[in-house]
């Protein structure tokens, strides 16, 4: 028969062991709410540094785009012409208008413009009121029968998400690819050549555009 003393001294080994796990048990939740708590906090810090860096990065790159469309209308564009606005008529008429150049780039129009908004037409349309729509600040692109249509068909998505411009066929212009506004005009043979993206930045609603803000929708709607 074990003695009392033997039982008691058992009891209290176990409760030793027993208080030793349970301070263990402590320390490990400790050590893992630590861990966690650690952990969270870079992987938030590491959110908020990429967020930020988004951001900046954001910032940069629309600051670059402002610099270079900046730039853009700045610098000439090489290879256009430019005719002396102030002596163009701008009188709203109802009869034919002989212009000295094709495609005409001002001179007195219809009273009414062609829509403008974004506008690509696969038939002629009436000079007399794109040059209306020239006078209210928009890029009239055309092109005649040797345009390749890989180059039109990219042409005409830039003209279809661009305000204040239109798209139109002048079966007898010179050029292959032309870009008119009020005063100027740029012939090109590619879509991509990087002069079309510069006339069209320096030039939809631009500073030679007599009628600036004016309307570029509820006028003529070609076909």
């Amino acid at each position: 028969m074990a003695s009392k003393s033997g039982n008691t001294t058992d009891q209290h080994s176990r409760q030793a062991r027993i208080a030793q796990m349970r301070r263990a048990d402590k320390a490990r939740d400790r050590r893992n709410k630590a861990i966690a708590i650690t952990t969270s906090a870079v992987v938030v810090a590491g959110l908020v540094g990429f967020g930020a860096w988004v951001m900046i990065d954001q910032k940069q790159t629309e600051q670059r785009k402002k610099d270079a469309a900046e730039l853009a209308r700045k610098t000439p564009v090489d290879g256009e012409q430019t005719w002396d606005a102030a002596k163009f008529g701008r009188n709203h008429v109802e009869t034919p208008v002989k212009y000295e150049m094709n495609p005409p780039v001002g001179g007195d129009h219809h009273p009414r413009w062609m829509n403008c908004n974004g506008d690509v037409y696969k038939n002629p349309v009436p000079e007399v009121n794109a040059v209306h729509s020239l006078e209210h600040g928009a890029v009239w692109v055309t092109y005649n029968e040797k345009a390749d249509k890989a180059e039109l068909d990219k042409l005409a998505e830039t003209v279809g998400k661009t305000p204040y411009s239109l798209m139109s066929p002048v079966k007898e212009q010179a050029g292959t690819i032309m870009l008119s506004a009020w005063g100027k005009q740029l012939t090109v043979e590619k879509a991509d050549d990087p002069r079309v993206a510069q006339f069209f930045t320096k030039y939809v609603q631009g500073p030679q555009t007599p009628e600036p803000g004016a309307a570029c929708t509820s006028g003529v709607a070609g076909k």
